[in-house]
């Protein structure tokens, strides 16, 4: 007796089928993963609020001056005082910033200050971007050191 081999596979509309359902899983998985800010962006942002802050610093003990970073926070980004450049920040994360009275421009825009020998008006600027995660960048009045805290 001759046995008839069956073949066994997936018909056409199968395949069709499993491909639409792939295609409908890869279009809208990403936005749920997407929809906040991963903490490499947010701890980039923190290093660049600490290296223009470390700047302004060294810029006022190097030239004998005062040199401010204003941040705004509304717009997302800072800059130098004596500095023509403006330092664009990613839209996603939230900042704060907490600073002396006298140095806030507006409630959305203010500095933090550094003097010749070293010292500062001191502050925070607090970074952002759910998930309970956030950075702060602390700027010591007496000393102007720069800390990045998680």
């Amino acid at each position: 007796m001759t046995s008839a081999k069956i073949q066994r596979g997936f018909t056409l509309v199968e395949l069709l089928v499993v491909m639409v359902v792939m295609l409908l899983a890869y279009g809208l998985v990403p936005p749920l993963f997407s929809s906040g800010v991963s903490g490499t962006e947010m701890k980039a942002t923190a290093r660049q609020l600490a290296a223009g802050l470390r700047k302004a610093r060294s810029t006022a003990i190097s030239t004998g001056r005062e040199t401010a970073l204003a941040l705004d926070v509304e717009g997302r980004r800072f800059e130098l005082s004596g500095d023509k450049r403006v330092y664009r920040l990613p839209g996603k994360v939230e900042l704060t910033l907490f600073t002396a009275q006298s140095e806030l421009s507006s409630d959305k825009t203010g500095a933090i200050r550094f003097y010749p020998d070293g010292s500062s008006t001191g502050g925070r600027i607090t970074i952002a971007g759910g998930a309970n995660r956030k950075y702060l960048v602390d700027v010591d009045w007496l000393t102007g050191r720069v800390v990045i805290r998680d």
